[in-house]
Protein backbone atom coordinates (compact mmCIF):
# COMPACT_ATOMS: atom_id res chain seq x y z
CA UNK A 1 0.00 0.00 0.00
CA UNK A 2 2.45 2.35 0.56
CA UNK A 3 4.24 2.27 -2.51
CA UNK A 4 1.34 2.18 -4.26
CA UNK A 5 0.26 5.72 -2.41
CA UNK A 6 3.66 7.10 -3.11
CA UNK A 7 3.41 6.36 -7.17
CA UNK A 8 0.03 8.21 -6.45
CA UNK A 9 1.51 11.01 -4.92
CA UNK A 10 3.63 11.29 -7.85
CA UNK A 11 1.12 11.34 -10.22
CA UNK A 12 0.30 14.48 -8.68
CA UNK A 13 3.53 15.93 -9.10
CA UNK A 14 3.53 15.15 -12.69
CA UNK A 15 0.08 17.10 -13.05
CA UNK A 16 1.71 20.53 -11.24
CA UNK A 17 5.31 19.81 -13.69
CA UNK A 18 6.43 19.90 -10.07
CA UNK A 19 9.60 17.29 -9.60
CA UNK A 20 9.16 15.03 -6.90
CA UNK A 21 11.84 13.88 -4.23
CA UNK A 22 13.64 10.65 -4.85
CA UNK A 23 13.02 9.31 -1.73
CA UNK A 24 9.24 7.78 -0.66
CA UNK A 25 6.58 10.89 -0.73
CA UNK A 26 4.41 8.29 2.10
CA UNK A 27 4.99 7.79 5.89
CA UNK A 28 3.43 5.80 8.56
CA UNK A 29 1.43 8.71 11.20
CA UNK A 30 2.91 7.43 14.64
CA UNK A 31 -0.67 8.67 16.09
CA UNK A 32 -4.12 7.18 14.18
CA UNK A 33 -5.54 10.74 14.48
CA UNK A 34 -3.27 12.26 11.78
CA UNK A 35 -4.12 9.50 8.73
CA UNK A 36 -3.23 5.73 8.40
CA UNK A 37 -0.92 7.35 5.93
CA UNK A 38 0.79 10.60 5.60
CA UNK A 39 3.20 12.70 3.29
CA UNK A 40 5.22 15.54 4.69
CA UNK A 41 6.85 16.54 1.17
CA UNK A 42 5.17 19.90 1.27
CA UNK A 43 7.05 21.00 4.45
CA UNK A 44 10.86 21.21 2.44
CA UNK A 45 8.85 22.24 -1.05
CA UNK A 46 7.30 25.40 0.69
CA UNK A 47 10.99 26.98 0.95
CA UNK A 48 11.47 26.07 -2.45
CA UNK A 49 8.30 27.63 -4.05
CA UNK A 50 8.79 30.79 -1.72
CA UNK A 51 5.17 29.87 0.04
CA UNK A 52 3.53 28.71 2.90
CA UNK A 53 3.95 24.65 3.29
CA UNK A 54 0.35 24.35 4.44
CA UNK A 55 -1.06 26.18 0.69
CA UNK A 56 1.70 23.72 -0.95
CA UNK A 57 0.24 21.14 0.93
CA UNK A 58 -3.33 21.90 -0.27
CA UNK A 59 -2.51 22.44 -3.61
CA UNK A 60 -0.89 18.58 -4.26
CA UNK A 61 -3.74 17.74 -2.15
CA UNK A 62 -5.82 19.40 -5.20
CA UNK A 63 -4.06 17.70 -7.61
CA UNK A 64 -4.53 14.01 -6.28
CA UNK A 65 -7.04 11.76 -8.82
CA UNK A 66 -9.22 9.59 -7.40
CA UNK A 67 -8.19 6.52 -5.75
CA UNK A 68 -10.34 3.67 -4.43
CA UNK A 69 -8.19 2.65 -1.47
CA UNK A 70 -8.92 5.89 -0.08
CA UNK A 71 -11.79 7.03 1.65
CA UNK A 72 -10.80 10.69 2.68
CA UNK A 73 -8.01 12.92 2.53
CA UNK A 74 -7.15 15.80 5.05
CA UNK A 75 -4.81 18.67 5.09
CA UNK A 76 -3.28 19.18 8.55
CA UNK A 77 -0.80 22.43 9.84
CA UNK A 78 2.18 23.19 8.80
CA UNK A 79 1.47 21.45 5.71
CA UNK A 80 0.73 17.50 6.07
CA UNK A 81 -1.96 15.76 4.01
CA UNK A 82 -3.27 12.53 5.80
CA UNK A 83 -4.35 9.59 4.29
CA UNK A 84 -7.63 7.35 5.86
CA UNK A 85 -8.18 4.13 4.29
CA UNK A 86 -11.64 3.33 2.90
CA UNK A 87 -13.49 0.98 4.57
CA UNK A 88 -13.79 -1.42 2.05
CA UNK A 89 -9.93 -1.36 1.05
CA UNK A 90 -9.58 -2.68 4.45
CA UNK A 91 -11.93 -5.44 3.85
CA UNK A 92 -10.71 -6.33 0.62
CA UNK A 93 -7.56 -6.67 2.37
CA UNK A 94 -8.07 -8.76 4.99
CA UNK A 95 -9.42 -11.37 2.10
CA UNK A 96 -5.89 -10.91 0.53
CA UNK A 97 -4.41 -12.00 3.84
CA UNK A 98 -6.45 -15.15 4.12
CA UNK A 99 -6.98 -16.08 0.59
CA UNK A 100 -2.84 -15.72 -0.52
CA UNK A 101 -1.54 -18.58 -2.35
CA UNK A 102 2.01 -17.20 -0.81
CA UNK A 103 1.93 -16.59 2.91
CA UNK A 104 0.22 -13.11 2.83
CA UNK A 105 2.87 -10.08 1.97
CA UNK A 106 5.78 -12.39 0.78
CA UNK A 107 7.10 -11.81 -3.25
CA UNK A 108 7.38 -15.13 -5.18
CA UNK A 109 10.79 -16.47 -6.30
CA UNK A 110 12.62 -14.67 -8.72
CA UNK A 111 14.90 -11.14 -7.32
CA UNK A 112 18.08 -13.12 -7.40
CA UNK A 113 20.30 -14.72 -5.51
CA UNK A 114 21.99 -13.40 -2.08
CA UNK A 115 24.87 -15.48 -0.05
CA UNK A 116 24.64 -14.47 3.63
CA UNK A 117 27.60 -14.79 5.24
CA UNK A 118 27.40 -14.75 9.37
CA UNK A 119 29.10 -15.75 12.33
CA UNK A 120 32.27 -17.12 10.89
CA UNK A 121 33.20 -16.97 14.66
CA UNK A 122 37.45 -18.58 14.65
CA UNK A 123 36.61 -22.36 16.11
CA UNK A 124 38.74 -21.35 19.31
CA UNK A 125 36.38 -21.59 21.59
CA UNK A 126 32.63 -21.81 21.90
CA UNK A 127 30.16 -19.13 20.66
CA UNK A 128 29.74 -16.46 23.17
CA UNK A 129 26.82 -13.77 23.59
CA UNK A 130 28.29 -11.46 20.86
CA UNK A 131 28.08 -14.28 18.58
CA UNK A 132 24.79 -14.79 19.19
CA UNK A 133 23.36 -11.27 18.33
CA UNK A 134 25.26 -12.34 14.85
CA UNK A 135 23.76 -15.43 14.16
CA UNK A 136 19.96 -14.26 15.57
CA UNK A 137 20.64 -11.14 13.15
CA UNK A 138 22.19 -13.19 10.13
CA UNK A 139 19.53 -16.11 10.56
CA UNK A 140 16.04 -13.52 10.33
CA UNK A 141 17.71 -11.80 7.87
CA UNK A 142 18.36 -14.51 5.81
CA UNK A 143 14.47 -15.38 5.99
CA UNK A 144 13.81 -11.70 5.29
CA UNK A 145 14.95 -11.66 2.00
CA UNK A 146 13.39 -15.29 0.70
CA UNK A 147 9.99 -13.66 1.88
CA UNK A 148 10.51 -10.62 -0.44
CA UNK A 149 11.55 -13.16 -3.47
CA UNK A 150 15.71 -13.92 -2.88
CA UNK A 151 17.43 -16.98 -3.33
CA UNK A 152 19.46 -17.24 -0.30
CA UNK A 153 22.34 -18.84 1.24
CA UNK A 154 23.46 -19.35 4.41
CA UNK A 155 27.49 -19.66 5.16
CA UNK A 156 29.80 -20.21 7.82
CA UNK A 157 33.67 -19.23 7.12
CA UNK A 158 35.64 -21.74 9.39
CA UNK A 159 39.15 -19.85 9.88
CA UNK A 160 40.75 -23.04 10.67
CA UNK A 161 43.94 -22.38 8.93
CA UNK A 162 45.66 -19.15 11.24
CA UNK A 163 47.14 -18.63 14.27
CA UNK A 164 44.53 -18.76 16.83
CA UNK A 165 43.79 -22.93 16.25
CA UNK A 166 47.85 -23.07 16.53
CA UNK A 167 47.24 -21.67 19.83
CA UNK A 168 43.94 -23.91 20.72
CA UNK A 169 46.27 -26.48 19.97
CA UNK A 170 48.77 -25.96 22.09
CA UNK A 171 46.01 -24.94 25.19
CA UNK A 172 45.19 -28.34 24.74
CA UNK A 173 47.94 -30.47 24.47
CA UNK A 174 49.42 -28.14 27.79
CA UNK A 175 45.78 -29.64 29.70
CA UNK A 176 46.53 -32.93 28.12
CA UNK A 177 49.93 -33.29 29.54
CA UNK A 178 48.31 -32.10 33.20
CA UNK A 179 45.38 -34.34 32.90
CA UNK A 180 48.09 -37.06 32.25
CA UNK A 181 49.88 -36.17 35.25
CA UNK A 182 52.92 -35.52 32.57
CA UNK A 183 56.01 -32.92 33.56
CA UNK A 184 54.26 -29.83 31.97
CA UNK A 185 55.35 -25.82 31.98
CA UNK A 186 53.51 -23.32 33.17
CA UNK A 187 50.43 -22.29 31.32
CA UNK A 188 51.25 -19.12 28.79
CA UNK A 189 49.25 -15.86 29.47
CA UNK A 190 48.09 -15.71 25.84
CA UNK A 191 47.02 -19.84 25.93
CA UNK A 192 43.54 -20.14 25.88
CA UNK A 193 41.78 -20.73 29.59
CA UNK A 194 38.47 -21.66 30.44
CA UNK A 195 36.17 -25.07 31.12
CA UNK A 196 36.19 -25.98 27.44
CA UNK A 197 40.00 -26.57 27.06
CA UNK A 198 39.95 -29.02 29.71
CA UNK A 199 36.75 -30.55 28.27
CA UNK A 200 38.70 -31.01 25.38
CA UNK A 201 42.16 -32.14 26.93
CA UNK A 202 40.13 -34.98 28.60
CA UNK A 203 38.30 -36.20 25.65
CA UNK A 204 41.90 -36.15 24.18
CA UNK A 205 43.39 -38.37 27.09
CA UNK A 206 40.62 -40.78 26.15
CA UNK A 207 40.34 -41.12 22.44
CA UNK A 208 44.13 -40.94 22.54
CA UNK A 209 45.55 -42.77 25.64
CA UNK A 210 49.42 -41.84 26.00
CA UNK A 211 49.95 -40.47 21.93
CA UNK A 212 50.82 -37.29 22.68
CA UNK A 213 52.94 -37.38 25.68
CA UNK A 214 55.98 -35.72 25.55
CA UNK A 215 58.49 -33.46 27.40
CA UNK A 216 57.94 -29.90 26.33
CA UNK A 217 61.39 -28.13 25.00
CA UNK A 218 63.15 -25.76 28.33
CA UNK A 219 60.90 -22.34 28.68
CA UNK A 220 64.97 -21.36 28.98
CA UNK A 221 64.76 -21.50 25.28
CA UNK A 222 62.21 -18.99 24.68
CA UNK A 223 61.36 -16.18 24.51
CA UNK A 224 59.85 -14.70 28.03
CA UNK A 225 56.54 -14.76 28.80
CA UNK A 226 54.28 -12.20 30.03
CA UNK A 227 51.97 -9.68 29.43
CA UNK A 228 53.25 -6.13 29.23
CA UNK A 229 54.52 -5.53 26.71
CA UNK A 230 52.12 -7.23 24.73
CA UNK A 231 53.76 -8.74 21.97
CA UNK A 232 55.78 -10.27 24.73
CA UNK A 233 52.98 -12.87 25.30
CA UNK A 234 52.50 -13.45 21.51
CA UNK A 235 56.00 -13.70 21.27
CA UNK A 236 56.41 -16.36 23.74
CA UNK A 237 53.34 -18.70 22.78
CA UNK A 238 54.82 -18.59 18.89
CA UNK A 239 57.48 -20.13 20.45
CA UNK A 240 55.84 -22.70 22.21
CA UNK A 241 53.41 -23.28 19.25
CA UNK A 242 56.72 -23.81 17.35
CA UNK A 243 58.33 -25.73 19.89
CA UNK A 244 55.57 -28.04 20.40
CA UNK A 245 55.16 -28.74 16.44
CA UNK A 246 58.37 -29.82 16.62
CA UNK A 247 58.42 -32.16 19.42
CA UNK A 248 55.07 -33.85 18.32
CA UNK A 249 56.22 -33.99 14.56
CA UNK A 250 53.92 -33.26 11.40
CA UNK A 251 51.88 -36.28 11.63
CA UNK A 252 50.50 -36.03 15.14
CA UNK A 253 50.60 -32.61 15.39
CA UNK A 254 48.17 -32.52 12.72
CA UNK A 255 45.93 -35.34 14.50
CA UNK A 256 46.04 -32.95 17.28
CA UNK A 257 44.86 -29.74 15.32
CA UNK A 258 42.34 -31.23 13.48
CA UNK A 259 41.30 -33.34 16.69
CA UNK A 260 40.59 -29.64 18.23
CA UNK A 261 39.31 -28.18 15.47
CA UNK A 262 36.49 -30.97 14.64
CA UNK A 263 35.33 -30.87 18.11
CA UNK A 264 35.12 -27.29 18.15
CA UNK A 265 32.91 -27.17 15.00
CA UNK A 266 30.88 -29.88 16.43
CA UNK A 267 30.17 -27.71 19.35
CA UNK A 268 29.70 -24.64 17.01
CA UNK A 269 27.34 -26.15 15.04
CA UNK A 270 25.65 -27.96 17.83
CA UNK A 271 25.12 -24.96 19.83
CA UNK A 272 23.58 -22.83 16.43
CA UNK A 273 21.07 -25.74 16.40
CA UNK A 274 19.80 -25.48 19.09
CA UNK A 275 19.43 -21.75 18.86
CA UNK A 276 17.40 -22.44 15.79
CA UNK A 277 20.20 -21.67 13.18
CA UNK A 278 21.30 -23.85 9.90
CA UNK A 279 24.12 -22.83 7.20
CA UNK A 280 24.34 -24.31 3.88
CA UNK A 281 27.75 -24.38 3.74
CA UNK A 282 30.82 -24.42 6.22
CA UNK A 283 33.59 -23.16 3.25
CA UNK A 284 37.14 -23.81 5.27
CA UNK A 285 39.66 -20.99 4.85
CA UNK A 286 42.41 -24.46 4.59
CA UNK A 287 40.81 -25.32 1.41
CA UNK A 288 41.47 -21.35 -0.67
CA UNK A 289 45.44 -22.89 0.44
CA UNK A 290 45.09 -26.08 -0.76
CA UNK A 291 43.21 -25.30 -3.76
CA UNK A 292 45.87 -22.88 -4.58
CA UNK A 293 42.96 -19.85 -4.30
CA UNK A 294 44.94 -17.83 -2.28
CA UNK A 295 48.42 -18.26 -4.64
CA UNK A 296 46.12 -17.00 -7.45
CA UNK A 297 44.71 -14.35 -5.83
CA UNK A 298 47.68 -12.48 -5.07
CA UNK A 299 49.29 -13.40 -8.22
CA UNK A 300 46.15 -11.70 -9.79
CA UNK A 301 47.22 -8.56 -7.95
CA UNK A 302 50.62 -8.64 -9.06
CA UNK A 303 49.99 -9.53 -12.81
CA UNK A 304 47.39 -6.28 -12.80
CA UNK A 305 50.35 -4.17 -11.50
CA UNK A 306 48.76 -3.79 -8.18
CA UNK A 307 51.02 -4.56 -5.70
CA UNK A 308 54.59 -3.38 -4.91
CA UNK A 309 57.54 -4.76 -2.42
CA UNK A 310 58.67 -2.84 0.71
CA UNK A 311 61.15 -3.84 3.29
CA UNK A 312 61.02 -7.51 2.31
CA UNK A 313 56.96 -7.31 2.12
CA UNK A 314 54.88 -7.89 -0.88
CA UNK A 315 51.99 -4.92 -0.44
CA UNK A 316 48.41 -4.08 -2.11
CA UNK A 317 48.01 -1.05 -3.75
CA UNK A 318 44.51 -0.50 -1.66
CA UNK A 319 44.61 3.09 -1.43
CA UNK A 320 44.44 3.27 -4.50
CA UNK A 321 40.86 2.14 -4.74
CA UNK A 322 39.42 3.94 -1.70
CA UNK A 323 41.19 1.90 1.24
CA UNK A 324 42.87 4.74 4.12
CA UNK A 325 46.10 2.71 3.05
CA UNK A 326 47.85 0.09 1.96
CA UNK A 327 48.05 -3.46 3.03
CA UNK A 328 50.30 -5.92 3.55
CA UNK A 329 49.65 -9.39 1.14
CA UNK A 330 52.57 -11.36 2.02
CA UNK A 331 54.95 -10.89 5.10
CA UNK A 332 58.36 -10.38 4.80
CA UNK A 333 59.32 -14.56 6.29
CA UNK A 334 56.84 -15.41 3.35
CA UNK A 335 53.94 -15.87 5.24
CA UNK A 336 50.46 -14.39 3.85
CA UNK A 337 48.40 -12.15 6.16
CA UNK A 338 44.53 -12.67 6.81
CA UNK A 339 43.52 -10.39 4.12
CA UNK A 340 45.30 -12.05 1.38
CA UNK A 341 42.44 -15.79 2.16
CA UNK A 342 40.12 -13.51 3.18
CA UNK A 343 40.26 -11.71 -0.36
CA UNK A 344 40.65 -15.08 -2.29
CA UNK A 345 37.49 -15.78 0.01
CA UNK A 346 35.62 -13.13 -1.25
CA UNK A 347 36.93 -13.53 -5.04
CA UNK A 348 35.42 -17.58 -4.54
CA UNK A 349 31.81 -16.15 -3.40
CA UNK A 350 31.78 -13.19 -6.40
CA UNK A 351 32.60 -16.05 -9.07
CA UNK A 352 30.18 -18.10 -7.53
CA UNK A 353 27.23 -15.93 -9.27
CA UNK A 354 25.53 -13.94 -6.46
CA UNK A 355 24.05 -10.93 -7.29
CA UNK A 356 24.88 -9.41 -3.66
CA UNK A 357 27.13 -11.00 -0.99
CA UNK A 358 26.28 -9.86 2.53
CA UNK A 359 28.76 -10.26 5.40
CA UNK A 360 27.40 -9.91 8.92
CA UNK A 361 30.30 -9.19 11.04
CA UNK A 362 31.35 -7.59 14.21
CA UNK A 363 31.22 -3.93 15.19
CA UNK A 364 35.39 -4.53 15.53
CA UNK A 365 35.85 -5.29 11.95
CA UNK A 366 34.89 -1.82 10.95
CA UNK A 367 37.97 -1.33 8.74
CA UNK A 368 37.53 -4.77 6.97
CA UNK A 369 34.57 -3.54 4.41
CA UNK A 370 37.28 -1.01 2.57
CA UNK A 371 40.26 -3.35 2.32
CA UNK A 372 38.03 -5.75 1.21
CA UNK A 373 35.99 -4.00 -1.65
CA UNK A 374 39.52 -2.16 -2.82
CA UNK A 375 40.58 -5.70 -3.49
CA UNK A 376 37.75 -6.83 -5.09
CA UNK A 377 38.20 -3.89 -7.32
CA UNK A 378 41.54 -4.43 -8.44
CA UNK A 379 40.67 -8.33 -9.44
CA UNK A 380 38.16 -6.66 -11.86
CA UNK A 381 34.76 -7.37 -10.12
CA UNK A 382 32.29 -5.06 -9.06
CA UNK A 383 32.66 -3.98 -5.25
CA UNK A 384 29.20 -2.90 -4.88
CA UNK A 385 27.81 -6.74 -4.75
CA UNK A 386 29.51 -6.90 -1.67
CA UNK A 387 27.40 -5.29 1.43
CA UNK A 388 28.68 -5.55 5.31
CA UNK A 389 26.66 -5.52 8.20
CA UNK A 390 28.51 -4.77 11.56
CA UNK A 391 26.63 -5.93 14.14
CA UNK A 392 27.22 -4.23 17.66
CA UNK A 393 27.96 -5.68 20.72
CA UNK A 394 25.83 -7.19 23.02
CA UNK A 395 25.86 -6.76 26.97
CA UNK A 396 24.09 -8.89 28.93
CA UNK A 397 22.56 -7.52 32.56
CA UNK A 398 22.04 -9.19 35.73
CA UNK A 399 19.77 -7.48 38.32
CA UNK A 400 20.60 -4.40 36.32
CA UNK A 401 24.22 -4.44 36.67
CA UNK A 402 26.75 -5.77 33.29
CA UNK A 403 27.82 -8.92 33.26
CA UNK A 404 31.93 -9.05 32.73
CA UNK A 405 33.13 -11.15 30.14
CA UNK A 406 36.32 -11.77 28.71
CA UNK A 407 37.20 -14.65 26.16
CA UNK A 408 40.70 -15.88 26.23
CA UNK A 409 40.45 -15.74 30.08
CA UNK A 410 37.61 -18.43 29.79
CA UNK A 411 34.85 -16.46 31.38
CA UNK A 412 32.19 -15.99 29.36
CA UNK A 413 28.76 -16.29 28.67
CA UNK A 414 28.52 -19.12 26.11
CA UNK A 415 25.28 -18.68 23.87
CA UNK A 416 24.21 -22.04 24.89
CA UNK A 417 24.35 -20.49 28.69
CA UNK A 418 22.35 -17.74 27.72
CA UNK A 419 19.55 -20.15 25.80
CA UNK A 420 19.16 -22.76 28.62
CA UNK A 421 18.90 -19.35 30.91
CA UNK A 422 16.09 -18.05 29.25
CA UNK A 423 15.18 -20.00 26.27
CA UNK A 424 15.75 -19.81 22.59
CA UNK A 425 12.83 -17.50 21.94
CA UNK A 426 13.19 -14.84 24.48
CA UNK A 427 17.30 -14.81 23.22
CA UNK A 428 16.74 -14.58 19.66
CA UNK A 429 13.69 -11.85 20.01
CA UNK A 430 15.56 -9.89 22.30
CA UNK A 431 18.66 -10.02 19.39
CA UNK A 432 17.09 -8.39 16.85
CA UNK A 433 14.52 -6.01 18.88
CA UNK A 434 16.92 -3.22 18.47
CA UNK A 435 18.87 -2.03 14.86
CA UNK A 436 22.06 -3.92 14.78
CA UNK A 437 23.73 -0.56 14.57
CA UNK A 438 23.18 0.42 18.05
CA UNK A 439 24.23 -1.16 20.98
CA UNK A 440 22.23 -4.15 23.22
CA UNK A 441 21.44 -3.73 26.52
CA UNK A 442 20.04 -7.94 26.98
CA UNK A 443 18.43 -7.65 30.50
CA UNK A 444 17.78 -11.28 31.24
CA UNK A 445 15.88 -10.59 34.30
CA UNK A 446 13.44 -9.17 31.91
CA UNK A 447 13.89 -11.73 29.10
CA UNK A 448 12.63 -14.69 31.63
CA UNK A 449 9.64 -12.50 33.19
CA UNK A 450 5.90 -14.44 32.20
CA UNK A 451 4.61 -10.84 31.92
CA UNK A 452 3.62 -8.76 29.21
CA UNK A 453 6.36 -6.34 30.17
CA UNK A 454 8.49 -8.80 28.05
CA UNK A 455 8.69 -8.37 24.44
CA UNK A 456 8.57 -11.93 23.22
CA UNK A 457 6.10 -13.22 25.75
CA UNK A 458 3.62 -10.26 24.68
CA UNK A 459 3.43 -11.16 21.48
CA UNK A 460 3.63 -14.80 21.81
CA UNK A 461 0.82 -14.37 24.02
CA UNK A 462 -1.28 -12.66 21.32
CA UNK A 463 -0.64 -15.34 18.91
CA UNK A 464 -1.90 -18.04 21.91
CA UNK A 465 -5.13 -15.60 22.92
CA UNK A 466 -6.41 -16.28 19.14
CA UNK A 467 -5.80 -19.87 19.32
CA UNK A 468 -7.30 -19.97 22.67
CA UNK A 469 -10.49 -18.85 20.92
CA UNK A 470 -10.74 -21.65 18.46
CA UNK A 471 -10.98 -24.12 21.71
CA UNK A 472 -13.58 -22.37 23.19
CA UNK A 473 -15.82 -22.10 20.24
CA UNK A 474 -15.60 -25.91 20.21
CA UNK A 475 -15.87 -26.16 23.89
CA UNK A 476 -19.53 -24.02 23.32
CA UNK A 477 -20.16 -25.87 20.21
CA UNK A 478 -20.04 -22.46 18.21
CA UNK A 479 -19.73 -22.43 14.60
CA UNK A 480 -17.22 -20.86 12.58
CA UNK A 481 -17.59 -20.42 8.41
CA UNK A 482 -13.92 -19.29 7.66
CA UNK A 483 -15.03 -19.05 3.80
CA UNK A 484 -17.42 -16.42 4.83
CA UNK A 485 -16.08 -13.13 3.08
CA UNK A 486 -19.74 -11.75 2.71
CA UNK A 487 -19.50 -10.66 6.90
CA UNK A 488 -16.20 -8.69 6.60
CA UNK A 489 -18.03 -5.17 6.13
CA UNK A 490 -19.44 -5.41 8.72
CA UNK A 491 -16.15 -5.00 10.80
CA UNK A 492 -16.65 -1.15 11.58
CA UNK A 493 -15.57 -1.10 15.38
CA UNK A 494 -13.17 1.42 16.05
CA UNK A 495 -10.92 -0.84 17.50
CA UNK A 496 -11.72 -3.38 14.44
CA UNK A 497 -10.27 -0.31 12.17
CA UNK A 498 -7.05 -0.34 14.32
CA UNK A 499 -6.24 -4.06 14.20
CA UNK A 500 -7.44 -4.32 10.13
CA UNK A 501 -4.40 -0.89 9.39
CA UNK A 502 -1.54 -2.62 11.07
CA UNK A 503 -2.79 -5.96 9.72
CA UNK A 504 -2.51 -4.63 5.80
CA UNK A 505 0.57 -3.14 6.77
CA UNK A 506 2.25 -6.80 7.25
CA UNK A 507 3.75 -6.71 3.06
CA UNK A 508 5.28 -3.47 3.37
CA UNK A 509 7.12 -3.50 6.67
CA UNK A 510 9.02 -7.13 4.70
CA UNK A 511 10.03 -5.52 2.26
CA UNK A 512 11.26 -2.20 4.06
CA UNK A 513 13.00 -4.56 6.58
CA UNK A 514 14.26 -6.91 4.23
CA UNK A 515 15.83 -3.87 1.99
CA UNK A 516 17.16 -2.11 5.16
CA UNK A 517 18.60 -5.28 6.50
CA UNK A 518 16.68 -4.51 9.35
CA UNK A 519 14.92 -6.86 11.49
CA UNK A 520 14.21 -4.94 13.83
CA UNK A 521 11.47 -3.53 11.92
CA UNK A 522 9.98 -6.40 11.67
CA UNK A 523 10.38 -6.98 15.72
CA UNK A 524 8.51 -3.77 16.34
CA UNK A 525 5.69 -4.42 13.83
CA UNK A 526 5.13 -7.21 16.01
CA UNK A 527 4.75 -5.84 19.21
CA UNK A 528 2.53 -3.35 17.63
CA UNK A 529 0.05 -5.94 16.10
CA UNK A 530 0.38 -7.46 18.89
CA UNK A 531 -0.99 -4.85 21.13
CA UNK A 532 -3.76 -3.83 18.93
CA UNK A 533 -4.87 -6.98 18.96
CA UNK A 534 -4.69 -7.51 22.79
CA UNK A 535 -6.93 -4.18 22.56
CA UNK A 536 -8.92 -4.87 20.06
CA UNK A 537 -9.27 -8.74 21.90
CA UNK A 538 -10.67 -6.80 25.57
CA UNK A 539 -12.36 -4.50 24.22
CA UNK A 540 -14.76 -6.25 21.65
CA UNK A 541 -16.56 -9.68 22.29
CA UNK A 542 -15.80 -11.60 19.78
CA UNK A 543 -18.06 -14.92 20.35
CA UNK A 544 -21.39 -13.47 19.53
CA UNK A 545 -24.64 -15.20 19.02
CA UNK A 546 -24.68 -13.24 15.90
CA UNK A 547 -23.18 -15.74 13.34
CA UNK A 548 -22.14 -13.15 10.73
CA UNK A 549 -20.41 -11.24 13.02
CA UNK A 550 -18.78 -13.77 14.96
CA UNK A 551 -17.37 -15.30 11.65
CA UNK A 552 -16.29 -11.76 10.83
CA UNK A 553 -14.47 -11.27 14.17
CA UNK A 554 -12.83 -14.45 13.75
CA UNK A 555 -11.32 -14.20 10.26
CA UNK A 556 -10.04 -11.02 11.58
CA UNK A 557 -8.29 -12.65 14.64
CA UNK A 558 -7.46 -15.72 12.00
CA UNK A 559 -5.76 -13.77 9.51
CA UNK A 560 -3.82 -11.86 12.89
CA UNK A 561 -2.63 -14.97 14.46
CA UNK A 562 -0.81 -16.15 10.58
CA UNK A 563 0.39 -12.89 10.10
CA UNK A 564 2.00 -13.18 13.99
CA UNK A 565 3.01 -16.77 13.48
CA UNK A 566 4.59 -15.72 10.15
CA UNK A 567 6.78 -12.88 11.22
CA UNK A 568 7.88 -14.47 14.67
CA UNK A 569 9.28 -17.59 11.88
CA UNK A 570 10.96 -15.51 10.08
CA UNK A 571 12.66 -14.17 13.85
CA UNK A 572 13.43 -17.86 14.08
CA UNK A 573 11.13 -17.71 17.16
CA UNK A 574 7.80 -20.02 18.26
CA UNK A 575 4.39 -19.19 18.28
CA UNK A 576 3.10 -21.10 20.36
CA UNK A 577 -1.14 -22.10 21.00
CA UNK A 578 -0.92 -22.20 24.90
CA UNK A 579 1.00 -20.16 27.70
Amino acid sequence: MKNTLDAWCREAFASLGWEAPPESLIERPRESSHGDYSCHVSLRLGKRFGRPPLEVAQTLADHLPAHPAIGRIEVAPPGFINFYLDHSELVRELARALDASLPYGHSAPGQGRILVEFVSANPNGPLHIGHGRGAAYGDSLANLLEAVGYTVEREYYVNDAGRQMSILALSVWLRYLEHRECPAQAFPHAGYRGDYVLELARELAAVAGDRYEETECSLQELPPDGTEPEHAADQHIDARVAAMRKVLGPTRYAALHDFALGRMRERIQKDLNDFGVRHDRWFSEQSLYDSGRVKETVASLERCGETYRSEGALWFRASAHGDEKDRVLVRANGEYTYFSPDLAYHRDKLERGYQRIIDVLGADHHGYAPRIRAGIEALGEDPSRLEVVLIQFAVLLRGGRKVQMSTRSGSFIALSDLVAEVGRDAARFFYVLRSEAQHLDFDLDLAKRQSQENPVYYVQYAHARVASLWRECEERGLAYDPEDRQSFPRLVHPLERTLLVHLIRYPETLEQAGLARAPHLLAQYLRELAAAFHGYYNGVPLLVDDVSLRNARLSLCHATRRVLADGLSILGVSAPSRM
